[in-house]
């Protein structure tokens, strides 16, 4: 039995190097695998991801698995990250003022004011002194509707605007007499209470301009003659209708508008020597970061008790202390990594399900125990093998050893772990010293925030829009991607992608995406997002790695890990180092495995001594199996 095994097991995913390492020559690495981590990373329910990892390698390198004689594991590092979005402000819009909406093809133009009628109503029941909304329920035809619209307007009833339930703004403006502004697409039309005080804009239409008067506070004041008192309540209407080309207010009777601030609550950060720095979170995530680091090295971060973030830490610890079984006092938040964001929030008393974007702060949360039961993962493979398993090395050490694998690198070096969960460094200086640490922010922070600043409501759908381009299908043989190139194809779409948002998945497939969004302002927020976490949180880790006071002194930077494998994440990377200077790219572990299998290599290479694979002899210290 001449194969040893290197292990890595990571917060997603389970990874292998398979060497030959017979007592002659040939020795060499013979396979490798992937397969997801089964359970928390450094818990017992590892096991059956690792077994099916070891199984799919020696199945690949055509031998059995008993030809195993050694498995070597990696000591994971005891830190889970978690990532939970704390809205800064909440607006409520109460039932006293209903607000809409902002459909895709509005009629007529201008602001209109008056009193809501249904669009049946009996015309000797009104008066000619007062201006007019219509509003027009499904069903009603809109031929029918422009005809009692210009009928009401022969008969000098001034008609200043029409609400319509159907998509029918446009059809209805071609066969009416009078320019008046036309809202459609308001699904809630019932809600809407009928002969109260109406306000309709439409924005010009191929200007490029938005509605003016209905999303100023004073332009809504004007419109419904409102005191001081009324207009500071109404900030909050006018607020969500900024950017709007069309728009509806409605003022009953019931009162004002009122916007109350919910606090997010206050982070307490306590250094090592036991100083503790309070920041309310919302003064945002520069307030915070700044904090995070005069406090640094931090022992632990705790929340305000009864708040948003006070509960968001509580549940990141009461989760660690169940998979762990440990108690919860001793669960200590080593790292948290904050970003500024906007989240979309339901407008309470809207007519077509309106949503206001709010600030927000993302958190990520790095929860250290007091230790992993390595060991007892150590036992279940052995049970289920039966080989020997040996506990070879730390994570980071061992990362960085597969690292120098890739051609045109040296040490010292630095390496970029940029994962899921967290985002890791770790720096080997000219004395083969390592120094590593661990910083929370990485992957599932990315695909946290493209969730919520989109509207998702769907983590999956999110994930896919944080690893795969956009294009807009132009039609059946054309689509134009996301930088402006157009594409022509050789075969036609799926007839229900034209003119639709799609991403283009690695298979050639085209996923659409249900987002009113240009390909090129996806790409905008897609690469903001990961700007935002890849590039500070690489920024972060080196300067706090650095042996000195600037990371413009480091030679190399590498960059391993499942977000290295990005389409665009290395190249943000890479941009923002090239300021400093510094040689910085994605690794090619072995000169063929990119950068996935680092720390797999990393611990058969600690295991068998380097051999040919690295120009230096590897120090004792990390060579030597931690039991």
């Amino acid at each position: 039995m001449a194969y040893v095994a290197g292990v890595d097991i990571g917060n997603s995913s389970t990874e292998v190097a398979l060497f030959h390492h017979p007592e002659q020559n040939n020795r060499e690495f013979v396979s490798s695998a992937l397969y997801r981590t089964t359970g928390l990373k450094g818990t017992k329910k590892n096991v059956p991801g690792v077994v099916n990892a070891i199984t799919q390698a020696a199945k690949e390198a055509d031998i059995d698995v008993d030809e195993i004689s050694r498995v070597l594991l990696n000591e994971a590092a005891p830190v889970i990250g978690d990532v939970a979005m704390e809205t800064i402000t909440e607006t409520v819009i109460t039932e006293s003022t209903m607000i809409g909406h902002d459909p895709s093809t509005p009629g007529g133009v201008g602001l209109g004011k008056g009193k809501g009628i249904e669009i049946t109503a009996d015309m000797e029941n009104h008066s000619t002194d007062e201006p007019i909304v219509f509003l027009v329920p499904e069903t009603v035809d809109f031929a029918v509707a422009a005809e009692i619209i210009n009928e009401w307007s022969d008969n000098d009833y001034e008609i200043t605007g029409v609400i319509v339930q159907r998509d029918d703004a446009v059809l209805i403006d071609n066969r009416t007499d009078i320019g008046i502004p036309i809202v459609d697409e308001v699904s809630q039309l019932e809600r809407i209470p009928r002969g109260q005080p109406i306000a309709v804009e439409v924005a010009p239409p191929a200007t490029g301009q938005t509605i003016s008067e209905l999303s100023n506070p004073y332009g809504i004041a004007t419109v419904f003659d409102l005191t001081p008192e009324e207009t500071q309540k109404i900030i909050p209407v006018a607020r969500a209708l900024v950017g709007n080309k069309s728009a509806v207010v409605i003022r009953t009777p019931k009162g004002d508008v009122e916007e109350r601030t919910i606090p997010a609550g206050k982070l307490q950060i306590i250094d090592e020597r036991g100083n503790t720095s309070e920041v309310p979170v919302d003064e945002g995530a520069d307030i915070i970061m700044d904090a995070v680091m005069n406090s640094w090295p931090i022992s632990d971060v705790q929340g305000e008790s009864g708040s948003n973030i006070g509960g968001m830490l509580n549940r990141a610890r009461d989760s660690m202390a169940e998979v762990t079984g440990q108690p919860v006092d001793s669960i200590e938040i080593r790292d948290i990594m904050a970003v500024d964001t906007l989240v979309p929030q339901d407008v309470e008393g809207s007519i077509a399900d309106e949503q206001s974007m709010e600030s927000a702060v993302a958190l990520a949360a790095m929860v250290k125990t007091q230790q992993l039961p390595m060991e007892q993962i150590a036992d279940g493979i052995e049970e289920e093998l039966d080989v020997d398993v040996t506990i070879q090395g730390i994570e980071a050490n061992m990362a960085v050893l597969g690292s120098l694998t890739t051609p045109g690198t040296d040490h010292p070096i630095a390496i970029l772990d940029i994962g899921g969960g967290s985002t890791d460094a770790a720096y080997m200086d000219e004395d083969k010293n390592i120094d590593s640490i661990h910083l929370s922010g990485a992957g599932d922070m990315v695909t946290m925030l493209l969730d919520s600043e989109l509207g998702l409501d769907d983590r999956d759908l999110a994930e896919a829009i944080k690893k795969y381009p956009s294009a807009k299908v132009q039609n059946l043989y054309s689509i134009q991607e996301e930088d402006g190139t157009v594409s022509f194809l050789d075969d036609p779409v799926e007839p229900d992608l034209y003119g639709r948002t799609v991403l283009l998945e690695e298979d050639g497939g085209m996923r659409p995406i249900p987002v009113d969004k240009s390909p090129v302002e996806v790409r905008r927020i897609r690469r903001q997002a990961k700007r935002k976490v890849f590039v500070k949180n690489a920024e972060r880790a080196l300067n706090l790695i650095t042996p000195t006071d600037t990371i413009r002194q480091l030679p190399f930077v590498v960059m391993v890990g499942r977000s290295a494998l990005d389409f665009e994440i290395p190249e943000l990377i890479s941009d923002a180092m090239a300021e400093y200077g510094i040689v910085c790219g994605r690794a090619n572990i072995r000169s063929e495995m990119g950068p996935s299998n680092a720390v797999a290599t990393g611990l058969v290479l600690s295991y068998i001594g380097g051999e040919s694979y690295l120009d230096f002899d590897i120090p004792r210290k990390l060579s030597t199996s931690i039991e």
